[in-house]
């Protein structure tokens, strides 16, 4: 199959070179004609002969040599490449091929002198411009007789060589708009390397404990860009590594791309990772360094270094000098941190394309060229030997930070990273949680380990409670300070209460209606001003219509009663409405009620009646008008005018479709769009509607994976709330479903069903393509903002089922929030503004308790979580625990609307009587409860007299059934009992044995005695009442 050649991308690129020659700008100047000569040598990888082939012509073409002349160009090459570049030396039909000059194909002979072609070429060098100086790339040398027959022919013939390896370097450096597509791509791969395989190899590594050396974690990256689901749907055929990656850590670094990973195992500090790969022969590089358990002062210099990354990306831009680039950057952190300047990196990357490194291109401070929109550069920044100061083994003595992207320049804007990993402290950082049993480990060493983890275990759990008390002791006087200095801080700003707003029908007499009805003195509506006008002894007075609280109309007999009653001091308002008047001292009327004739009276037109009917109607249609309009200006009052949304016309935003949104925009659920535009989302629906979200005015962005949800969410909540569907906002969210949220049950169903087994494949694919496109879609908004704005996600494994409102439903935790966004309405609470949180009716025999959130800001309400089930106590403490949210715990519900009035009312008085601590019973000093814990224990049980003897009757109940059991011969209980002793029953019982014609003595002896027993026991009672004392006695 013939290879084939792009002919449009020679001529763009073959014209491109031939005018910057023209041009005559550095080296290109001085040269007559360019010499391009390509051997074979496995080892070279990168060289500014092969490059220019592949730019050219897509390819590697080996033994050939190419011979650009003013005029015209002269390739020697085997047959099968003569072949394959007469495609593009056939010219004829086309009209890219204008200005190109002319092409000479020569086919090479077998032996190696070809001494007829390397003469044809050196007449040709000869015959171009003054023909004395050729322009080579003179680092490149490839072996063999006939790299070296050709080289030695130059020579011979005298000519002059001058090395353009820079300025070609320059032409090549700016990307067509197919090159930059083809770098993006292998930026993209690079990042899915990293991101997926990579750092979750050093996360499980550093889990588990493992040994591993650089050496086989690097091979271990370059196996893994064989596997398709690290390639985001590339050939692996196309694939490969720019070079092996570097992996350092442990006191050894050097910030280079020419260094090796050592055999050394990886040390659990700074662990720099630096990789490239190459796609479809281009480019790309990421450099991170991921920080196991860093300390402040490492974190401090990293974020210092993320700035200084930052501040280059502003620097690089169309038309400006890369020196000054660079010294600006320099500039920048001797004004911040002078003292790391020396610690920086020798420059700050190159520029890269077809080769990785292009040597020309440099960033450092002696650099004149200038950059240019397109280019393709990798920037590379590091901090080496820092000392840290916290160390306690030699490896960790020193570390080195070193972040890298490959980016692309723009026209005016900064610099568009094209590696998007993230690389805050929270995304490159791995905190491990401390452990009592680490030195004891290091002391037993790794064999003796699970034994000392088991010997501790009891241990460990008890001092991990003891240190959340601890912690939480701590964050208690915290509280109490900070909530006092914050409320002595607002005292100054009292609320100015609203006053109701005052109607006025007419501001002046002009304005009353001259109506036949108002003279007649009969009710009058005046819908433009909205007032009723109602006769009052004689005199026609207006009411506004905001002042009529409720009419009602009844008939009796043979009149109408017309009643209509009015707001006044005293009268509720409404909830919302508030008590004030303008000026409450006035005369009010409180009621008016009208009556009328049912009755037609000769020389009437109409019944009387009718006019207060009418007056019925068309006051309720009055007073509904107004009342909607009330509504709608309430919702708008106190909404922040938002700024306007910058849309960008870029085809290529990020956008998501098919989505419904929540709440809706009119009564039926409709589909849509959501875009991400420069300042904000803009989500449109089919039918048109628009509704605008814009970044700065959102407090949480949420995303709710799919896993173990009918729904796939982005929920927004906002900082001040929105208006749309004429209704105001605070929570926006759009979903889309991801399986049937309804099942026909009446449908006969088989698990081995093979339509049922499809519809099941067909929903995971579904979810996790679903996934994909809004986790792409993220990503790409993050980017965007430049991680101004951060998706969280919630925690699943930590959440918990609870009531905030109706049904019960699973809160989740996410790293600033707690939420549920699967249930409407929707639950988010900041974590930022909790004051603390009490557990209510906490107590061993109830399987659920209440959670209430109480907030900083005093004024507002309280949020209630009902019937959260009592074994997710322990989790939600240790999650709050973690947050430095302080908690309580009672058995009792408590009145939190007086509790907080109480607190708002008084607050230096709360304060002075202990604050919070009211609600935690562990707080009147630990010290003082174990010196008086027996008084502790009198004061906490101390029941009530009538309580105390049934408690002593219930025990001496027990205990007397206990002896009676036990000893035979019962005990005497009571004067009354105590009346015979053992000679008068033995007496008796021989009595009875006469008489009934018994022998045996002992027998009928033991059977009375048992019968006085039985006789004892039925008057025990009795005997417990009388006193409690017998029972000591007895004993």
């Amino acid at each position: 199959m013939a290879v084939n050649l792009d002919k449009e991308a020679y001529y763009r690129r073959i014209k491109r070179l031939y005018g910057n020659w023209k041009k005559g700008e550095d080296e290109f100047g001085k040269v007559d004609a360019i010499v391009v000569s390509v051997g074979v040598d496995e080892e070279i990888v990168y060289a500014k002969s092969t490059a220019i082939q592949t730019w050219l012509f897509g390819y590697e073409l080996t033994d050939t040599i190419m011979v650009f002349c003013d005029t015209k160009i002269i390739f020697l090459a085997s047959k099968k490449k003569v072949d394959f570049l007469k495609q593009v030396a056939v010219t004829k039909g086309n009209e890219n091929a204008n200005g190109v000059p002319p092409i000479t194909l020569l086919t090479r002979e077998k032996n190696e002198s070809n001494k007829a072609n390397f003469d044809k070429m050196i007449e040709a060098i000869r015959g171009s411009k003054e023909g004395k100086v050729v322009g080579v790339f003179s680092k490149d040398k490839f072996p063999g007789e006939y790299m070296k027959s050709w080289n030695d022919t130059i020579t011979a013939e005298g000519l002059e060589k001058v090395d353009i390896s820079a300025v070609v370097a320059y032409t090549m450096a700016v990307k067509e708009d197919g090159e930059l597509g083809l770098m993006k791509k292998a930026a993209a791969i690079t990042s899915e390397v990293y991101s997926k395989f990579f750092k979750e190899r050093v996360m499980e590594i550093v889990d588990a404990d493992e040994k591993v050396r650089h050496s086989k974690l690097a091979e271990s990256v370059e196996k893994a860009i064989e596997e398709k689901k690290y390639l985001g749907g590339a050939d692996p055929s196309t694939v490969e590594m720019c070079y092996p990656p570097i992996i350092q850590s442990g006191g050894n670094y050097s910030l280079k791309f020419s260094v090796v990973s050592d055999k050394n195992h990886m040390h659990f500090g700074a662990i720099t990772c630096a990789m490239g790969i190459r796609y479809k022969s281009y480019c790309s590089n990421l450099v991170r360094t991921l920080m196991v358990d860093p300390p402040q002062e490492m974190q401090d210099n990293y974020n210092f270094l993320l700035q200084v990354e930052e501040e280059l990306l502003k620097e690089l831009k169309h038309g400006v000098k890369i020196c000054d680039a660079y010294n600006a950057v320099l500039e920048y952190m001797k004004k911040e941190k002078s003292e790391l300047v020396a610690k920086l990196t020798k420059n700050l990357g190159f520029a890269m394309g077809i080769e990785f490194r292009e040597g020309s291109l440099v960033l450092n401070s002696k650099n004149q060229y200038k950059l240019k929109k397109g280019m393709v550069l990798s920037i590379s920044l590091g901090f080496a030997d820092l000392v840290n100061k916290e160390a306690k083994k030699d490896e960790q003595k020193k570390y080195a930070l070193f972040i890298g992207d490959t980016i692309q320049i723009n026209e005016e804007d900064a610099a568009t990273v094209l590696t998007p990993v993230k690389k805050k402290i929270k995304n490159v950082g791995i905190f491990l949680k401390e452990e009592d049993g680490d030195d004891a480990e290091e002391l037993l060493g790794k064999g003796a380990r699970s034994a000392a983890l088991l010997a501790d275990r009891t241990r460990n759990e008890m001092t991990a409670e003891e240190k959340r008390r601890a912690h939480q002791k701590e964050l208690a006087n915290h509280l109490n300070e900070e909530a006092k200095r914050r409320l002595t801080e607002q005292k100054g700003e009292q609320q100015i209460q609203k006053a109701r707003k005052s109607n006025v029908s007419y501001k002046n007499v002009s304005q009353m209606p001259r109506e036949k009805d108002i003279r007649e003195m009969k009710i009058f509506i005046d819908k433009k001003y909205e007032t009723v006008v109602m006769p009052v002894f004689g005199i026609a007075t207006p009411f506004h219509i905001a002042t009529i609280k409720n009419i009602s109309m009844s008939v009796e007999g043979d009149y109408t009663y017309l009643r209509i009653n009015f707001f006044v001091p005293g009268s509720s308002l409404g909830r919302q409405e508030g008590n004030i008047f303008p000026n409450p001292d006035a005369t009010f009327v409180k009621e008016i009620t009208y009556r009328a004739s049912n009755l037609k009276a000769p020389g009437d037109t109409s019944v009387p009646s009718t006019n207060l009917q009418n007056a019925f109607r068309i006051i309720k249609e009055v007073q509904k008008r107004y009342k909607t309009r009330e509504a709608e200006e309430k919702e708008k009052e106190g909404i922040v005018k938002q700024d306007s949304l910058v849309i960008n016309l870029n085809r290529s935003n990020p956008k998501l479709k098919d989505l419904y949104i929540r709440p809706n925009i009119a009564q039926k659920r409709m589909q849509g769009s959501l875009e991400a535009h420069t300042n904000g989302f803009r989500f449109t629906s089919v039918r048109g509607d628009k509704v605008d979200i814009l970044y700065n005015n959102i407090k949480h962005a949420i995303f709710q994976p799919c896993d173990g949800e009918m729904i796939i969410v982005l929920h927004f909540h906002l900082k001040n709330a929105i208006m749309f569907g004429k209704r105001r906002h605070t929570d926006v969210q759009f979903y889309t479903e991801v399986g049937e949220i309804t099942t026909d049950l009446g449908k006969h169903q088989h698990m081995h069903d093979r339509d049922d087994l499809y519809a099941e494949q067909m929903e995971r694919e579904m979810r996790h393509k679903l996934k994909s496109a809004f986790k792409n879609f993220i990503e790409k908004v993050e980017t965007l903002t430049k991680e101004q704005l951060e998706f969280e996600v919630p925690f699943r494994d930590l959440g918990f089922q609870g009531a905030p409102y109706r049904s019960t439903c699973l809160l989740q935790p996410t790293s600033g929030s707690l939420v549920n966004t699967t249930e409407w309405p929707p639950f988010v609470v900041t974590l930022d503004e909790v004051e603390l949180v009490h557990f209510e009716r906490v107590q061993f025999h109830l399987k659920n308790f209440d959670v209430v959130i109480v907030y900083k800001d005093y004024s507002k309400k309280v949020t209630m979580i009902n019937a959260v089930p009592v074994n997710s106590l322990d989790p939600i403490k240790e999650w709050l625990n973690s947050c430095d949210i302080k908690y309580t715990e009672g058995v009792q519900s408590l009145n939190w609307t007086k509790i907080m009035k109480t607190i708002v009312d008084d607050p230096e008085g709360f304060f002075e009587q202990g604050g919070w601590s009211f609600l935690d019973p562990e707080s009147e000093g630990s010290c003082a409860e174990e010196d008086s814990e027996s008084e502790m224990e009198d004061e906490t049980f101390n029941p009530s007299a009538s309580e105390e003897e049934e408690e002593e009757e219930d025990s001496d109940e027990d205990y007397s059934s206990e002896t009676e059991d036990s000893n035979y011969s019962a005990s005497v209980g009571s004067e009354e009992e105590s009346g015979k002793d053992w000679d008068e029953l033995e007496e008796e019982a021989r009595r009875a044995d006469k008489e009934s014609h018994y022998e045996d003595e002992d027998t009928s002896a033991v059977n009375n005695s048992s019968s006085s027993n039985n006789k004892k026991r039925k008057v025990r009672p009795s005997a417990s009442r009388s006193g409690p004392s017998k029972k000591k006695r007895r004993s």
